[in-house]
């Protein structure tokens, strides 16, 4: 069936209060998908946001964005009272985040909310069921707090290695911080899967995001150095990047450590299993990021300060997902396989049987080979994108381009000027052969890249662009159906259902 949806981050939903809750703007947001018959909802990843404000840079694998949590429902269920938030500034421009200002106003009010919070059956559930890591992730942030939010190799040599003595002190000194970051997940989770279900009950599902890498400062990397290449100080032996090209002459140095795929293969790679299961259960279909690292992999020697003397290393390739598929089932997910694409990746792609990504903005070579081209496509089974939140947006793209390459851009899609150009993309994905089509509401505006979500290697400005209301109540989705009616990408007419905003139950 040929479909289509939006990508949208949580922290970039329209609001009052600083940055995107999972509250009424959110299931707003999933009612205005329903009317334009759109399947899929995709966002960034539901992290807390780490270095540079990055969902990909989180201390946690497992934990949700304590931001996303929504002041009113906090107040339905009785544990904040009006004067607790709506008089509290959490930002100063709505377009844009500050994430200065949400770090000093979200969490004091969210300590009045655990101040009158008491355990309950649905509590209790929660931590039974998520006891693996929430108490663990809870200590790592309030010992980040105790040490002034340093990353946790910079504390104390028995607490940066872990000892078990100075751990377990820990936990009964911070017993009442720990309470608090366990509360925080407990109600970021009851939120987030009652909005789950009013988009699935509406017809729409979730296309969530996994990072494929650890950020160097996470609970992770502090508490299990064993599944990562450290050494006996637990200091990455090599890290995560890309080699230079043309757009980066010293390549791309992300810092993540990297994984000891040697290890994790003796025990049938658990870690990955249960990271899959945990994510493929929050959402409806998964986005595996960096793909390619599990074909072939870049590693660079830890402590070089830029990329050049990296080298490529092979991935654990079909033994991780014949593991995965063996203990899951199998299961809905994309591959982000965009970047350096070698032989090696079209094989795993084509072993894994899972959907590939097909960026519109990649494709207009003068040569008209490009493998993105819709004229190329050697399969339907991939999802097609006229923007992503690491690309410029189809404006901003439009406007930088020049020479052969928009005479070009110009041909293939039969306009005659570069402001026609953003349309014309999301002509050609609708109408491209591929399975799933999907856009940014960037796109969908005509924004050029002042509404650029992130910049690679870059830090300051990512992250922060948000909708407005005025926008949603343009013609922009309106548009989306048009486009969706055109181009067969309906699907089948979702059953309206009932408003759950009062049914927050964890599941």
């Amino acid at each position: 069936m040929r479909t289509s949806g939006l990508m949208l981050g949580v922290n970039s939903l329209p609001g009052e209060y600083g940055i995107g809750k999972m509250g009424k703007e959110a299931r707003a947001f999933v009612d205005l998908l329903r009317e334009a018959r759109q399947k899929y909802w995709q966002i960034l990843p539901l992290s807390p946001t780490g270095y540079g404000d990055s969902p990909y840079q989180s201390f946690s694998i497992h934990a949700g964005n304590p931001y996303f949590i929504d002041p009113e429902i906090l107040e339905a269920d009785g544990l904040l009272r009006p004067e607790d938030y709506k008089t509290v500034a959490f930002g100063d421009n709505p377009r844009y985040i500050n994430y200065g200002m949400l770090y000093e106003t979200v969490y004091p009010v969210l300590r009045k909310a655990y101040a009158r919070f008491s355990e309950d059956a649905s509590y209790r559930a929660f931590i039974e069921k998520n006891s693996g890591w929430v108490f663990d992730y809870a200590l790592f942030m309030a010992e980040k707090n105790a040490h002034g939010g340093k990353p946790w190799y910079e504390w104390e040599d028995d607490l940066r290695m872990a000892r078990p003595q100075a751990v377990e002190r820990a936990r009964g000194e911070l017993r009442d911080e720990i309470g608090f970051y366990v509360f925080l997940q407990y109600e970021f989770y009851r939120q987030w899967f009652a909005l789950k279900k009013y988009a699935n009950d509406n017809g729409v599902e979730i296309i969530g995001d996994m990072p494929i890498y650890c950020a160097y400062d996470s609970v992770e990397a502090w508490l299990t150095p064993e599944i990562f290449e450290f050494d006996s100080q637990k200091r990455p032996q090599f890290v995560a990047g890309c080699p230079p090209d043309g757009y980066a002459a010293e390549g791309q140095l992300w810092g993540n450590p990297l994984y000891n795929w040697k290890d994790m293969e003796q025990n049938g790679y658990k870690w990955w299993i249960d990271r899959i299961a945990f994510a493929t259960e929050i959402y409806d279909v998964l986005r595996i990021d960096h793909f390619r690292a599990f074909a072939g992999f870049y590693s660079i020697p830890g402590g070089d300060k830029n990329a050049v003397n990296g080298f490529w290393r092979e991935g654990p390739r079909m033994k991780l997902f014949n593991s995965t598929n063996y203990w899951l089932g199998p299961k809905k997910i994309i591959a982000e396989d965009l970047g350096f694409v070698t032989e090696d990746v079209v094989s795993l792609l084509r072993d894994t049987g899972y959907p590939g990504m097909k960026v519109l903005q990649f494709a207009f070579s003068p040569r008209a080979d490009s493998v993105y081209l819709p004229c190329n496509l050697e399969t339907t089974h991939c999802v097609m994108y006229t923007s992503t939140h690491d690309s410029d947006t189809a404006k901003g793209w439009a406007d930088k381009l020049s020479g052969a390459d928009l005479r070009f851009c110009l041909d293939y899609c039969g306009v005659k000027s570069r402001g026609e150009l953003p349309d014309a993309l999301l002509r050609m994905a609708w109408s491209s052969a591929a399975e799933i089509a999907v856009t940014q509401p960037q796109d969908l505006l005509g924004l050029g890249n002042e509404a650029r979500i992130n910049t690679p290697s870059t830090v300051g400005q990512n992250w922060r662009w948000r909708l407005m209301r005025e926008d949603l109540s343009g013609g922009m989705m309106s548009k989306l159906r048009r486009l969706s009616e055109t181009y067969n990408r309906l699907g089948a007419p979702p059953q309206i259902c009932p408003d759950h905003v009062s049914g927050y139950v964890f599941r």
